[in-house]
């Protein structure tokens, strides 16, 4: 089964231009029988979807989430179909909280590509003892991105060789003409969230690959790209503190925290401190 495991859409992401019914369409032409709808910080996208009257019978589009933390870039979330957890939609956690939450309610999540921009990407982020722990709690590494050039996709997946994970492969499309660039191959056919999650679980093979999208903004831009790359950096912060008091508010409301407490048996402390003003 072939999918694109990396899709933005213009429905949930605001620097997305390519819509979902162009994403289905354009992939079903390349051979693709699935996406994963990956908006940043948000399921408006897969919403939209789940609101069509028709939908393809012949492709399964899967909700997936691209989450901003606060200390290690793009993070890639699938929650099986029946949890919804606000949280997720709000940006500005710490990556050691949020893999305890995705794990806690049953999900899986790994770095999106990880060799990337500093800031957007987890190696150019953490670093040392931190990043040695947070790599083993992965389910899995994005191997392959479009947008990324061999040298980062390279290094990604020897990332997942040395911690023995399994790769997502996509092509984090933003336009209609990067759209189909990356794929992930599974070995046997997937319905839903769920069967996913299942089948990355169970260590079963998943090959990626793909071709490389010339025409990124980072490529147009050149050096001016490092401008984009810390203008990046002041909006997810000003964005995570902006969100915090909702984070906050969510973390109690929902009992998180105290749901995390108890499956550790009240032995692990959890102190949420928030770096999104630092």
């Amino acid at each position: 089964m072939k999918l694109d495991m990396h899709c933005h859409t213009k429905e949930g992401s605001p620097d997305s231009k390519v819509g979902l019914l162009d994403n289905i369409d354009i992939l079903k032409k390349r051979g693709y029988q699935g996406m994963l709808v990956t908006d940043h910080d948000s399921y408006k996208g897969y919403r939209y979807y789940r609101k069509l009257s028709a939908k393809p019978d012949d492709f399964i589009v899967l909700k997936g989430i691209e989450y901003d933390t606060i200390d290690a870039g793009h993070m890639l979330i699938v929650m099986p179909p029946d949890v919804k957890l606000p949280i997720l939609e709000l940006r500005g956690l710490p990556v050691a909280l949020l893999i305890e939450i995705v794990h806690h309610y049953g999900g899986i999540i790994g770095p999106a590509h990880p060799c990337g921009e500093k800031f957007l990407s987890i190696f150019n982020t953490l670093r040392g003892k931190l990043a040695e722990i947070i790599y083993r709690k992965f389910d899995f590494i994005e191997g392959y991105n479009a947008c990324e050039d061999a040298d980062s996709n390279l290094r990604a997946m020897r990332i997942a060789q040395k911690y023995d994970l399994p790769c997502f492969g996509g092509s984090d499309s933003h336009k209609l003409d990067g759209v189909g660039f990356g794929y992930t191959i599974l070995q046997e056919n997937i319905t839903d969230e769920n069967e996913l999650i299942g089948y990355i679980r169970s260590g079963k093979a998943t090959l990626t690959g793909g071709t490389h999208y010339e025409h990124t903004t980072k490529a147009k831009l050149g050096r001016a790209n490092t401008i984009l790359v810390y203008s990046f950096w002041f909006y997810n912060k000003a964005l995570a503190l902006l969100r915090r008091k909702a984070r906050n508010l969510e973390l109690m409301e929902s009992q998180i925290i105290e749901s995390l407490r108890t499956r550790h048996g009240r032995k692990k402390k959890y102190i949420v401190i928030d770096r999104s003003a630092d």
